[in-house]
């Protein structure tokens, strides 16, 4: 029987932690923009 590859299972595991963080943090720069794209359209008025 084929041993399992922990450290390989263990690196994807991190790898897709980071991905997802980095998508997290992504959406909430994208939010960020907005807010402050409205914010700047509102204040002029």
């Amino acid at each position: 029987m084929a041993k399992s590859n922990y450290q390989f299972k263990k690196r994807q595991k991190e790898l897709d932690k980071k991905r997802k963080k980095e998508e997290k943090r992504q959406r909430k720069l994208e939010n960020k923009v907005v807010e402050n794209d409205e914010t700047e359209k509102e204040s002029p008025s």
